[in-house]
């Protein structure tokens, strides 16, 4: 099976005379499922329905990209794409980046600043009537009332700005088929509204009372003028995104109010299995012949095994957008899709990834999901692995065991990265011992990354990471394998600086202990606030929602600069930095009195 249609010609030569959907995205279309555009379009294409794709419209013209296809018979979707728009544009120093690895070539300037609001708007204006349906991260992260990094500002709902009628939030394939069925049976837009895991705004606020089944957040003009209510809010929302059975979210604004329904339950290993096993070309479209798209080059040979993630990390957006359940795919399904991958022009045995948001925690699931219903932990494996997780990691070895069989496949990586927490704390169990050894051997390109995220076990507590004694048992237990098997691989730490609750200090502990440790750090970043996270919550308000403690931030460029130079103290350009800070201040004489 070809390619979802992008243009007038590509339609006719289907013999359509209309789409049913027409999905707008700010990423170039590579029909692969890693790109959310691509699985939305073949999952809707699934159901019977006829898709077209508009990739990166030119928003600055006579918008003839917007016009081209005309109208479709049910509605209009809208992402930003695989990345929030503004994290695709600007580094952490809100400096413009020169690249966009989404575009074709790598090209930037192709898609505009909050892309979600700029297409639908432009789509509100020529298309009044039809309705409207945004998602992807950009609008799943901004569905409530957040803080914008980039404008330093709370901004409302995206639901606000952008005009849409339904946002989808999280990974939308249940809701968006739900939305294009009822659609189809002639139902009105306004009626759609009982479907799960969607956000919409109401103007007749008067109905919502609290209740057992109904949340009131404080509103948005409350969170413009109280920080503390901010916070609350936030404490509120990702309570209710980490439960089974979570309430209706109301978050008033002006005379009106923003509703976000329950999520869907998790996607099931049929499920999952069914979208992942969809007829993707696994390629580029056509049009961009002769280019290269730099994400697609990244991830062409990996395989994504599952969704969801129960980490709970302060800073991160995956548990907010995925979920903190993992829904794993099954064998077959991964084998199948290897079989596929292995027929790509240029494959040469090598798989990139075989992993997920967190590589190691395929097929791991609660005990009694019944237990889950009542908790509210932001965190399976923080600041314990909880009871109720079955941890093992017997399904990822068997997993492993069975993919280095495959006729074909010379070696299979993991380069997504692992949590290291599920398995060094139990070190003397077989099943992660095997784990771990595994790893070492068979799937490692001569370099495992890990992220202990910093030394400080102040900042670690905020970001919600272990201690980094863990991580030093980690060091030692790699260092082990590498003298037990002759081998010379190397243990890849991250780090970021600048988190708050992360002071200058706490950098100089970092660089101190680092380089005892022989590291020469070179993963490392900026912390960028991002919409939906605890650590921009943090960041904004400078309060910590859940104890109501004051967390110092490094907000000034200077602050960020200097802490973010200790990383590279064994740099000609951060010696003398690192050597200042180290004096101590000269003795004073006491005062006369």
């Amino acid at each position: 099976m070809g390619f979802l249609p992008t243009s007038v010609k590509e339609i006719k030569a289907l013999g359509w005379e209309q789409p049913d959907i027409i999905i707008f995205t700010g990423d170039a279309y590579v029909d692969h499922p890693a790109f959310g555009a691509a699985v939305i379009g073949r999952v809707l294409e699934s159901e019977g329905f006829k898709v077209a794709i508009v990739p990166q419209p030119n928003w600055r013209d006579d918008l003839r990209d917007f016009k081209k296809l005309g109208e479709p018979r049910l509605f209009f979707a809208v992402t930003a794409g695989n990345m929030d728009s503004m994290v695709n544009h600007y580094t952490a120093a809100k400096r413009l980046r020169s690249d966009d690895a989404y575009t074709p070539d790598g090209k930037a300037g192709f898609r505009p600043d909050y892309a979600t609001v700029v297409y639908s708007q432009i789509i509100k204006k020529l298309y009044a009537n039809t309705p409207l349906i945004i998602g992807g991260v950009e609008a799943s992260l901004r569905r409530l009332t957040h803080y914008d990094y980039w404008s330093d500002t709370l901004k409302p709902s995206i639901l606000v700005d952008s005009e849409a009628d339904i946002l989808v939030y999280g990974m939308g394939e249940k809701a968006i088929i739900e939305i294009a069925k009822k659609l189809d049976q002639g139902m009105a837009i306004e009626s759609l509204r009982g479907i799960p895991q969607i956000a919409y705004i109401d103007h007749n606020i008067d109905k919502y009372k609290r209740g057992e089944d109904i949340i009131i957040l404080s509103s948005y003009e409350e969170c413009i003028t109280d920080k503390l209510k901010f916070a609350n809010n936030f404490k509120l929302i990702e309570q209710e995104s980490n439960r089974i059975n979570s309430k209706i979210l109301i978050e008033p604004i002006e005379d009106k109010c923003v509703v976000v329904n329950p999520p869907f339950n998790p996607a099931t290993i049929h499920e999952i299995d069914r979208w992942y096993d969809l007829p993707y070309t696994r390629l580029p479209h056509p049009r961009y012949k002769g280019k290269t798209i730099p994400a697609w080059e990244m991830i062409k040979f990996s395989v994504n095994i599952h969704r969801g993630c129960f980490g709970g990390c302060s800073f991160c957006t995956i548990s907010a957008h995925q979920g903190r359940f993992i829904s794993s795919r099954s064998e077959q399904s991964i084998l199948k899709e290897i079989e596929k991958i292995k027929k790509i022009p240029g494959f040469a045995g090598y798989l990139s990834d075989l992993g997920g948001p967190s590589a190691n925690m395929y097929g791991m699931v609660p005990k009694d999901l019944s237990i889950c219903t009542k908790c509210k932990r932001p965190s399976c494996i923080y600041p314990n692995i909880c009871k109720n997780l079955n941890s093992s990691h017997e399904h990822i070895n068997n997993l492993y065991n069975k993919v280095r069989k495959v006729k074909g496949i010379k070696k299979a990586f993991v380069g997504s990265g692992v949590r290291y927490d599920l398995f060094i704390t139990r070190k003397d169990s077989k099943a992660e011992r095997e784990y771990f050894e595994n790893l070492f051997l068979h799937h490692v390109s001569g370099r495992l990354k890990v992220a202990p995220e910093h030394t400080s076990e102040k900042v670690l507590k905020i970001m919600r990471k272990p201690t980094f004694e863990l991580f030093k048992q980690l060091k030692q237990w790699f260092d082990t394998l590498n003298e037990k098997f002759g081998q010379k691989q190397q243990l890849i730490p991250y780090f970021i600086s600048s988190h708050p609750g992360s002071t200058e200090q706490d950098m100089k502990q970092l660089a101190e202990e680092t380089r005892k440790l022989n590291f020469k750090l070179e993963q490392v970043q900026d912390f960028t606030p991002t919409p939906m996270t605890l650590a921009s919550t943090i960041y904004y308000t400078g309060i910590n929602p859940y104890t109501g403690e004051k967390v110092y931030v490094a907000r000034s460029v200077e602050e960020k600069r200097k802490q973010q130079s200790y990383f590279f103290w064994y740099k000609n350009e951060s010696k003398s930095l690192f050597t200042q800070s180290k004096k101590r201040p000269p003795k004073r004489k006491p005062p006369i009195r």
